[in-house]
């Protein structure tokens, strides 16, 4: 099986895309298979994110360890909070993917600069914006995962305001984060919102997927930074208005508000809450 390299080469201000061949990394998983559940209230969270495409072959095994890290919740005492985020880059070579953004082709190469490396590939994955590796190696991503459970949080807390108006599509966030952990000298965190959509579903006529029914879960349907916090504030507070869009579906949605050192990618905390009407 190939694993799919998209390099971002800047010559002349001209991105040019080259497909490389790599030895794929173990892709078989030892999540077991399970119905969606609920972490522990007291469960340390941890941010996995993962960079994937419709259009990269190798980015389905990758898109079912994502969605079993975070339907199985299998890994005690942590909840894993989930990010798919589908890049832009390989929707030139054959697929449009439908919930594919510039914006995260943009985040992914932060994340380049700031582990020293050269290129973006697919599928990446990254936990608490601290260890990345290939986005299907199941076992890897526990190991990282239950590392990132040992270091310190903040407590990220957030309350949406309840609202009867079923046709309302602006749901009113209130965040407030406490017990900050001491940021790296001279750098700064933004406090981010992205909100997610779960079971989703493509049928991809063209590119590397052709023929193939995917599955997604946690993909992310907006990210925006809300405020930053500087070294030395212990707490931090704000309001927020998620614009719910036409088609995406309520019970499958999820805010996730998380706190990122801007230099290290560093995320010191996170949180997620169900948006369903019940």
């Amino acid at each position: 099986m190939k694993l799919c390299i998209a390099l971002f080469l800047m010559v002349s201000g001209v991105v040019t895309f080259r497909i490389l061949n790599r030895h794929q990394e173990s892709l078989a998983t030892v999540l077991p298979e399970s119905e969606t559940k609920t972490a522990g209230a007291n469960a340390t969270p941890v941010l996995v994110e993962l960079f994937t495409s419709e259009g990269c072959s190798s980015c389905p095994p990758a898109d079912e360890v994502l969605s079993k890290l975070d339907t199985a919740q299998s890994i005690q005492g942590i909840e894993v909070i989930a990010l798919g985020e589908h890049v832009d880059y390989w929707n030139k070579l054959g697929w449009l993917d439908p919930y594919s953004s510039a914006e995260f082709s943009t985040r992914q190469s932060r994340y380049a600069d700031a582990f020293g490396q050269e290129s973006v590939y697919t599928p990446q994955m990254i936990v608490d914006g601290r260890d990345e590796f290939v986005g299907g190696n199941g076992n890897k991503a526990r190991e990282a995962i239950m590392k990132a459970a040992r270091l310190p949080k903040a407590k990220v807390q957030i309350l949406a305001a309840s609202n009867s108006n079923e046709t309302n599509k602006d749901l009113k966030l209130s965040i407030h984060i406490s017990d900050i952990p001491q940021l790296t000298a001279g750098d700064k965190a933004d406090v981010l919102l992205a909100i997610t959509e779960s079971n989703l579903r493509s049928e991809v006529s063209r590119g590397e997927n052709a023929g193939r029914y995917l599955r997604h879960s946690a993909v992310v349907r907006s990210l925006v930074v809300l405020g930053n916090i500087n070294n030395g504030q212990q707490s931090f507070e704000a309001e927020s208005t998620a614009s719910l869009k036409v088609g995406w579906q309520r019970d499958n949605l999820r805010a996730v508000v998380f706190m990122q050192e801007r230099g290290t990618r560093r995320v010191l905390g996170a949180s997620a809450l169900a948006l369903s009407k019940n």
